[in-house]
């Protein structure tokens, strides 16, 4: 009916709590991404949040204005202790105990602003660590308003507020360095923000919150000592770091060793490309991706990413050995040969002009056809050259988007008869040594450790040592319902 009080335009969480898209008699007063996530409520029953410090006094048992009044015997909670406090010097001892708090958790207690300038410092000054998840923070200057009172935190948990970040031009939230590009120019602004903010910052989680594309990481890129940091669901579609080309490395996240990426929406190889320029990457999740699905064979996928980023050392939380590091580099090479000679490249130095295409597609492939590499096989050490792959081993590369002959295997330990049986479908283009990674996340036994031979179905009790790691099971005419025998 019509009417001329103020209403409230939301959009819920849960989508089955709303009623329409954000339109009432045709007009559309905002939008929702859920077309049934949105209400119109009266003001008085919305929760605008509060500030920092007065969510840090609620949680950890601090209301001045009912002590004040009262003038009596309170507590106050820390962690799981309960601290009574008896008399009107009450709220100074608190107050002391709370400028004593490291770690600090104000998880679903409303927060959408910091509060008065210097309150946070002069109240809780010795913050390490803030869980600030599930909250009401819109924005990304909110974030540095609060850190900026606190000059030595570490660890800081901003998931799931729905939080709105700004653009990468230049804008008073941008705290330290800005990198934008002008007519194909890289240029590079010292920004308004002090440069002590989030100096000290090791871990950051951002998950679900609203990045709209990778670039707005920047804003974070040159945190010097950030070493973990999570963007887990935040529909990011790429990553890019504009600032160093294929084969260099990027100033952006010098310290950062663990980067979680699942569950957004990278679709394009290029991104994992791009992540080869992070200097000091040594662990990545990026499961629940999009690209994840352009390869049917899982084990395939993850030889690729491990080719692309020379020092990873795990991915989606299994560990990377320098065997199987080796095998997928030198399948990499061979694989993509073919294309590599089509677009210019030559065994001949002199000759050896690849297109910049296959070069955007391949930034490693040049560094493959060079590394020499030092490996640990058992107790001794290998060198090994790779080298530009040779003609003879180019043949009857099929490419990755072809479907290879699955071979339906037992994998059998006869050594470990409490270790049953199991049924793997492999390619039959799986080299030996590859095969051993996939073992290892099945038995969590090394590689190094593995001896392989096979049973065919044809002659029990004959067996074929699998002894080269280099070649592919159809080597060894391996055939469905062969079986493979495990030992170490």
């Amino acid at each position: 009916e019509p009417t001329v009080r103020i209403w409230l335009g939301v959009e819920w969480d849960d989508p089955q709590r709303g009623k329409h898209d954000g339109t009432y008699e045709g007009t559309q007063y905002f939008k929702c991404r859920h077309p049934r996530g949105g209400s119109f409520i009266r003001p008085n029953k919305a929760n605008f949040g509060v500030d920092f410090l007065t969510a840090v006094k609620g949680r950890y048992g601090l209301n001045e204005k009912q002590d004040a009044q009262n003038g009596i015997e309170n507590t106050c909670v820390f962690g799981k202790k309960t601290v009574e406090f008896v008399g009107r010097d009450s709220i100074e001892k608190k107050q002391s105990q709370l400028h004593r708090l490291v770690h600090i958790s104000v998880h679903e207690c409303t927060v959408s602003h910091a509060g008065q300038k210097e309150e946070i410092s002069g109240t809780c000054a010795n913050i390490r660590h803030i869980d600030l998840s599930k909250n009401l923070v819109a924005y990304w200057d909110t974030v540095i308003d609060i850190a900026s009172q606190v000059p030595n935190l570490e660890t800081l948990d901003i998931s799931g507020n729905k939080m709105k970040f700004p653009s990468t031009s230049i804008s008073k939230s941008i705290f330290c360095f800005c990198v934008v590009f002008l007519f194909s120019f890289i240029i590079v602004f010292q920004c308004g923000r002090p440069d002590n903010v989030l100096q000290t910052l090791k871990l950051l989680d951002l998950s679900n919150n609203q990045l709209l594309d990778g670039s707005q990481l920047h804003l974070i890129g040159h945190l010097p000592r950030l070493e973990q940091l999570i963007l887990t669901n935040n529909g990011i579609p790429s990553v890019h770091f504009p600032d160093a080309d294929f084969g260099c490395k990027t100033k952006m996240f010098p310290s950062l060793k663990r980067l979680a990426i699942n569950d957004n929406k990278i679709s394009q190889w290029s991104s994992i490309n791009e992540l080869e320029k992070l200097p000091s990457l040594q662990v990545l999740e990026c499961r629940n991706n999009p690209l994840m699905d352009t390869e049917k064979n899982p084990e395939t996928l993850r030889q690729l990413i491990i080719a692309k980023i020379s020092q990873l050392e795990v991915l989606n939380k299994s560990e990377i050995f320098p065997d199987e590091r080796r095998g997928a580099e030198l399948d990499y090479r061979k694989i993509f040969g073919k294309d590599w000679l089509a677009a210019g490249g030559h065994w001949d130095p002199v000759r050896n002009k690849p297109s910049e295409e296959f070069l955007a597609a391949h930034p490693r492939y040049p560094s493959l056809c060079l590394i020499s590499k030092v490996l640990m096989s058992m107790c001794a050490f290998l060198y090994v050259e790779y080298g530009a792959p040779e003609e003879g081993e180019l043949k009857g590369q099929q490419p990755l988007t072809l479907k290879n002959q699955l071979l339906t295997l037992t994998i059998k330990c006869p050594d470990n008869p409490e270790q049953k049986p199991v049924e793997k479908k492999l390619p039959e283009s799986m080299t030996i040594q590859r095969v051993k990674g996939l073992l290892y996340r099945l038995l969590r036994i090394p590689g190094s450790e593995l001896k392989l031979s096979y049973e065919s179905s044809k002659l029990k009790g004959k067996e074929v040592e699998l002894d080269n790691d280099l070649k592919p099971l159809q080597f060894y005419s391996i055939e469905n319902g062969d079986s493979v025998l495990v030992r170490w």
